[in-house]
C-alpha cells in the first residue's frame, strides 16, 4: 500500500451510528479482530480480547443497559451552557446515540490488566505520559483504532462507544467477563444507512511545529473555548436524528 491509498483510507473512517441490517460476513469480523491482532503494545503485552455479539436479544439488553446509563449522564451534561453540551445530548430522547443497537455486530473490547505486567516495573510507580497505567490504556487504544480502519478498509461503518465504570459491571455480567478483565469499548459494525458528512479536522499547519514548539501557534483559554463553541456546532452533523 502506497502513503496515498493509506492517508485515503484514514480519511474514509467515519464514526457511523445508523446501520443497515444487512449481515456482514463471519470472514469480515475475523479479519478486523485479525488487524486489531497486530495493533502495537507496549512489551508486547497484548492485552486485548475480543467478544462478537450478532445476537439481537443480547445486543438489545446492551443497549438497555447503556440508556440507563445515559440517563445519569444527561443530568450531568445539562450541567454545562448548551452551546457546549455534548452533540448527542437529547434530554427527551436519549435512546438517540443506542442507534446502534441496530447494527448487525457489536465487538466488545476487553483488556487484561495483568498484562501490564510486561512493561517495565517503572511504568507502575513514575507517572509519566498520562499516568502510571497510561500505556494499558494506549494498548487498548491502539487495537481499537486497527479495528476501526479494517472495517473502512472492508467498506463497513463503525462506531467508538466507550464504556464506563458505572455500566460496566452490568455489562460483565450479561457477557460473562471474569472480574479480572475490563470492558473498554464497544464496536458497532455494520453497512452505513446514510452518507456521512465530512468530519471536521484542524488544518495541518495549525498543529505542526517544526525543532520546537511555535508559539505564535499557542491557543489562550480564550481560544480553546471559541474552538469548542465552533467544534459543536460542525460536530452536530455526525449525528444523524
Amino acid at each position: 500500500m502506497q502513503i496515498d491509498e493509506f492517508l485515503t483510507l484514514v480519511r474514509k473512517r467515519r464514526s457511523i451510528r445508523q446501520f443497515k441490517n444487512t449481515p456482514v460476513p463471519d470472514e469480515y469480523v475475523k479479519k478486523i479482530i485479525e488487524a486489531a491482532r497486530w495493533s502495537m503494545s507496549g512489551a508486547n503485552g497484548q492485552p486485548w480480547e475480543f467478544i462478537v455479539v450478532r445476537d439481537r436479544d443480547t445486543i438489545k439488553k446492551i443497549v438497555d443497559l447503556y440508556a440507563e446509563y445515559l440517563q445519569q449522564t444527561w443530568q450531568i451534561e445539562e450541567t454545562r451552557v448548551s452551546e457546549l453540551r455534548h452533540p448527542a445530548h437529547d434530554p427527551d430522547g436519549f435512546l438517540g446515540p443506542a442507534k446502534y443497537g441496530a447494527a448487525p455486530v457489536l465487538i466488545i473490547v476487553c483488556g487484561d490488566p495483568r498484562t501490564y505486567q510486561a512493561t517495565m516495573l517503572t511504568a507502575n510507580f513514575l507517572v509519566g505520559e498520562g499516568g502510571p497505567h497510561a500505556t494499558y490504556l494506549k494498548n487498548m487504544g491502539n487495537a481499537t483504532q486497527n479495528l476501526h480502519l479494517a472495517a473502512a478498509a472492508l467498506g463497513l461503518g463503525s462506531q467508538w462507544l466507550s464504556v464506563s465504570r458505572p455500566w460496566e459491571s452490568s455489562l460483565k455480567a450479561l457477557l460473562g467477563v471474569p472480574d479480572d478483565l475490563e470492558i473498554h469499548t464497544i464496536v458497532p459494525i455494520g453497512y452505513p444507512a446514510y452518507e456521512p458528512a465530512l468530519p471536521y479536522r484542524r488544518e495541518l499547519e495549525e498543529i505542526l511545529h517544526y525543532e520546537k514548539y511555535d508559539k505564535s501557534k499557542y491557543r489562550s483559554g480564550k481560544d480553546i473555548y471559541n474552538f469548542l463553541l465552533k467544534l459543536r456546532q460542525r460536530t452536530k452533523r455526525a449525528y444523524p436524528d
